[in-house]
C-alpha cells in the first residue's frame, strides 16, 4: 500500500527486468511480497487505531524503509547504486508514491482492509486507460472495456447500503488515481536499476515527511508515551515490510516473466482479507466478493489480452 497493483503488471520499479526460467520461484516470491505489503497495511491500520497520527506513521514507514534499503542494498552494490539517470522522474515517482501512501492510510482509517485494497486495484486499469496520452501507446478498445468493467466492480463494492463510509470511499478512489500516477512515473525511470528506485522512494518520502515533524510530533508525544513495546514493534515494522515487499517483487520479476506473474498480483485481495479477518474479524459479504471478482477478472483478462498482443507483435518482428 503501500504499493500494490501495477499496469499490466510491471515490477515495483517499473523497469523491465530480465526473467529467468524459474516461474514457480517467481510466483512464490511474488506471493510473499503480497503478504508483506498486506502486513504493512494491517500494521498501519492497527497503530492508527491506537492513536498514532497518520503523518507520523507514514514518516516511520518511510524512514525505516530508507534505512533498511540502504542497509541491505549498499553493502552489496556500493554507493553508486544511489545514482539515478533521471533524478527528476525519481522525485516525481517518490512524491506520487508518498501521496498514494497517505491517501491509502487515510482510507484504511475509514474502511476495512479488503474493501480498501479492492478499490486500489483500479490503479493499473487507470494506467491502461491513460496510456495513449501519457505513455504514447496506441489506444485500445479492450482497455476501455476492461477499465469500465473494473469500475462496475468497484461500484458493487462501494454500493449504497454496503456499509462503507463515503469519506473513506472518496479517499480510496483518490488513492487509486495517485497510485496510477506512481506506476506511470515508474515507467519513466525504467532506465534506472530497480534497487535504485527502492532507495529513492524511501528517501523522498523520508525527506518530505521530515518537514512535517515539528508540527506533528509535539501533539503526538502523549500518545507515543503510552505505546507499549508491541505497538512500537508494529509501528517500525511498517517500514521493514514495505521495503521487503518491494525487494521481493523485484526478485520475483527476475525469476519469472511479468505475463506469468500478472494473475497472481490479485492474490493480495486474499492476503488483505485474511489479515483483516484475523485482526478485526471483518469478512466481506457476498456482494462485496462479487465486486472483487469483477475487478480481478477484468484485470486478469486484460493482462492476458495484452500478453497475447505482445506475443503476436514479437512473432511478427522475428
Amino acid at each position: 500500500m503501500s504499493s500494490r497493483a501495477r499496469s499490466g503488471p510491471v515490477p515495483a520499479s517499473g523497469a523491465a527486468l530480465p526473467a529467468s526460467t524459474q516461474p514457480l520461484m517467481g510466483v512464490a516470491l511474488l506471493v510473499l511480497s503480497m503478504w508483506a505489503l498486506s502486513s504493512l497495511d494491517a500494521s498501519g491500520k492497527w497503530v492508527m487505531a491506537a492513536g498514532v497520527p497518520m503523518l507520523l506513521l507514514s514518516w516511520v514507514r518511510y524512514a525505516a524503509h530508507f534505512v533498511v534499503a540502504l542497509g541491505l542494498i549498499v553493502p552489496a552494490r556500493g554507493w553508486g547504486i544511489l545514482a539515478s539517470r533521471r533524478p527528476r522522474e525519481q522525485m516525481l515517482r517518490g512524491g506520487a508514491m508518498l501521496g498514494a501512501t497517505l491517501l491509502f492510510f487515510t482510507t484504511l482509517s475509514y474502511l476495512p482492509q479488503a474493501e480498501a485494497t479492492a478499490i486500489n486495484f483500479l490503479a493499473p486499469l487507470i494506467v491502461l486507460l491513460l496510456a495513449p496520452w501519457v505513455l504514447r501507446e496506441p489506444p485500445r478498445l479492450s482497455r476501455w472495456i476492461a477499465a469500465g468493467v473494473a469500475f462496475l466492480g468497484v461500484l458493487v463494492v462501494i454500493r449504497p447500503g454496503g456499509g462503507l463510509d463515503p469519506t473513506g470511499t472518496m479517499f480510496g478512489l483518490a488513492g487509486a488515481f495517485c497510485f496510477s500516477v506512481q506506476y506511470i512515473a515508474s515507467r519513466r525511470v525504467a532506465a534506472d536499476d530497480p534497487l535504485t528506485s527502492v532507495i529513492w522512494s524511501g528517501g523522498v518520502g523520508t525527506v518530505v515527511l521530515s518537514l512535517s515533524l515539528p508540527y506533528v510530533l509535539p501533539a503526538a508525544l502523549p500518545v507515543l508515551r503510552e505505546l507499549d513495546p508491541l505497538h512500537w514493534c508494529v509501528l517500525v515494522s511498517t517500514g521493514v515490510t514495505g521495503c521487503l515487499g518491494h525487494l521481493l517483487q523485484i526478485a520475483a520479476y527476475r525469476k519469472a516473466a511479468a505475463s506469468t506473474l500478472a494473475p497472481f498480483t490479485y492474490l493480495q485481495i486474499v492476503s488483505s482479507t485474511t489479515t483483516g479477518w484475523l485482526i478485526w474479524g471483518h469478512f466481506p459479504d457476498a456482494l462485496t466478493w462479487l465486486g472483487i471478482a469483477i475487478i480481478c477478472g477484468s484485470g486478469i483478462t486484460i493482462g492476458v489480452v495484452e500478453w497475447r498482443r505482445a506475443r503476436r507483435k514479437a512473432g511478427g518482428e522475428t
